[in-house]
């Protein structure tokens, strides 16, 4: 009887786990706003949208930001900045008009699905610490004056340097000066469903390890079976560094006797680039590193402790902050530049729709939608004027006049200087009126430059701002702003009329 109570119990302590292990992982993106150029909140929900990017983080509670995502359904983790910790820590009134403004506004039309209280609170701002939980505590409370407690869960980022010994993961422990915090933290995300937010980056692991750590196993690429790592406790084989911090957040929590809370990783990634002293940080790397990793968390893999349950983790970060102080890889995390343009193409083929696929053969030029019709002319007019696109596929009759729109005709024009390009970096931009996707825009009988008459899925190659007039291997800007409309427009009907002379 007692064997069988025991049973019993823990089943019912490992829930919550097994109900996360049912969930699909997501990959998300955190959004810093250190750049020179940010866009406008309404040009970056227009980039989240364009990526498929259903998940972001927000390292405060910008109204703007809330608002554009409003009726996005992008799930948004909104956070209560670290300057605001103290206050709200130490005031339930301050915590319940902190919701109102911040959460209470914006929803249900803007989707928050979760607040992270701080940023690496214990490691970063450690005179805060001991009003962490009370933090927790106070927000939770308003969510639940609210009745918004069940779909909006509440913790805060964790630096994983606040684990000790972490390999072999099975002997990993918080470090002990946190108990007074991370004891009661825990007994919180236990008690309200949530879960452990972690920041997790092999890069800095591989780099303090002095070349202890190999780089392959840093950037999740395919090792011999005697190269794995084993953790000779538990005889469990890691094949990457993310994986074993994983596992040893989950040991850490055992080792205090909390075996159900489920780990959400807020931020990890790889830098493309990084002063002398950080060889590593390269664009290879980067694209390696994002890719395997967003690969690894969709095929909801898991890690050797908890093989098959979700890890979901958001991607630091969506844009390069070049504003950041520091050392020069501080500013290169993004995904994109602050005009929207790729910093690298990701390598995802088979794993969805999400961010992109590898575009190196089969990718095609369109008009966005939504741009202003003036631009989006005027762009047209220079493909096939100075662009010297064949645009006689365009004319009425021909096989690409129908639909007879500006976007339509647009895209058959961008796409053919695009492919006469050799699909060059910089050479689908036309002034930001146009973006890369790998969907194949042929129809009927208008078949496009580079078709092979399958369809594919949309990739990270939106550019959402103007273009600067630079060159790309000696190429010209695909578009000048500089040059006026109706110039353009009196030059593409003289073509026009040459070309069928």
């Amino acid at each position: 009887m007692a064997t069988q109570r025991l049973m019993v119990l823990i089943f019912l302590h490992l829930l919550p786990l097994v109900a996360i292990a049912d969930q699909d992982a997501f990959v998300g993106v955190n959004i810093g706003t250190q750049l020179s150029n940010m866009p406008n909140p309404t040009q970056v929900v227009a980039l989240l949208k364009s990526q498929q990017i259903r998940h972001v983080r927000l390292y405060d509670a910008d109204q703007a930001m809330l608002t554009a995502l409003a009726g996005s359904g992008i799930r948004v983790t909104v956070s209560v900045p670290n300057q605001q910790l103290l206050a709200i820590g130490q005031s339930n009134a301050t915590a319940a008009n902190w919701v109102a403004r911040n959460i209470l506004a914006h929803v249900p039309a803007t989707n928050i699905t979760a607040i992270s209280v701080g940023s690496e609170v214990l490691t970063s701002i450690p005179n805060a610490a001991p009003v962490l939980v009370s933090a927790l505590q106070y927000i939770h409370s308003a969510l639940i004056a609210a009745r918004l407690d069940s779909r909006i869960k509440v913790s805060t980022a964790h630096s994983s340097s606040i684990i000790l010994d972490s390999f072999p993961p099975s002997q990993a422990f918080f470090n002990r000066t946190w108990d007074p915090v991370m004891i009661p933290l825990l007994k919180f995300l236990q008690s309200t469903g949530s879960y452990l937010m972690l920041n997790v980056y092999p890069y800095y692991d591989y780099m303090q390890s002095h070349d202890a750590i190999p780089l392959d196993y840093a950037l999740f690429r395919p090792l011999p079976p005697n190269k794995e790592a084993v953790d000779s406790n538990t005889l469990l084989h890691y094949t990457n560094v993310f994986d074993a911090i994983i596992d040893a957040g989950y040991f850490a929590m055992t080792y205090l006797n909390f075996t159900n809370i489920p780990i959400v990783v807020t931020e990890s990634g790889w830098p493309s680039k990084g002063d002398a002293n950080e060889p590593d940080a390269t664009l290879d790397n980067a694209n390696t590193y994002n890719s395997n990793l967003i690969k690894h968390v969709l095929n909801n893999t898991g890690t050797p402790k908890h093989p098959g349950m979700a890890v979901s983790t958001f991607i630091y970060e969506l844009y390069n902050e070049d504003s950041k102080s520091g050392a020069i890889s501080e500013k290169n995390w993004g995904l994109f530049d602050g005009n929207g343009r790729p910093i690298y193409i990701l390598h995802l083929t088979g794993s969805g729709t999400m961010l992109a696929n590898d575009t190196t053969n089969q990718t095609y030029c369109v008009a966005k939608e939504g741009v202003d019709r003036k631009m989006l002319q005027a762009a047209l007019d220079w493909a096939c004027g100075p662009g010297k696109v064949d645009c006689s596929a365009l004319v009425q009759g021909a096989p690409c006049y129908q639909p007879d729109t500006v976007s339509a005709h647009a895209t058959y024009a961008f796409d053919a200087y695009y492919h006469r390009m050799g699909m060059a970096e910089g050479t689908c931009d036309f002034n930001g009126v146009a973006s890369v996707t790998t969907t194949d825009p042929s129809h009927g009988s208008c078949i496009f430059p580079g078709s092979n008459g399958s369809n594919g899925t949309f990739i990270n190659g939106t550019s959402l701002a103007p273009s600067s007039n630079s060159t790309t291997s000696g190429k010209s800007s695909p578009f000048d702003s500089n040059y006026s409309v109706s110039f353009l427009r009196l030059i593409a009907v003289l073509v026009l009329s040459l070309v069928f002379l």
